[in-house]
């Protein structure tokens, strides 16, 4: 295991921010990203999910804010629906300079928070 990051994202503080700011969506998340999540009746807890799994994989790069571009960390879903990493661009460089060649994550949410945790391999 190269490096590993958890984060917390609560629902309704993400539901206020889209709100009050609905141009985050096409900022942070990727037009698969976006389909998916306004795909459910609440698209909020599927955004605040893949916010916590951005920051998950910033941490556990060992990066800030603004070191990778939000759209290079894309979370797919692979065929039997369980979440997976694309990772591209600025992060992908990141991610080579470490040796990390694979990825883990995990992603779980209620109806008020929602987490991520990314394991770089």
């Amino acid at each position: 295991m190269i490096g590993i990051g958890v984060d917390l994202v609560e629902v309704d503080r993400m539901r206020t921010v889209l709100a009050r700011t609905p141009t985050l969506v096409t900022k942070v998340f990727t037009p698969g990203e976006q389909a998916y999540a306004q795909a459910a009746h609440d698209p909020t807890e599927r955004f605040a999910v893949r916010f916590a799994a951005k920051e998950a994989v910033m941490k556990a790069l060992g990066v800030g804010l603004g070191a990778v571009d939000w759209h290079d960390i894309e979370v797919v879903r692979t065929s039997s629906g369980a979440p997976q990493l694309a990772i591209t661009g600025r992060a992908l460089a990141v991610a080579a300079d470490l040796g990390i060649t694979s990825w883990k994550l995990t992603l779980t949410h209620t109806a008020s928070m929602a987490e991520a945790i990314a394991v770089a391999l």
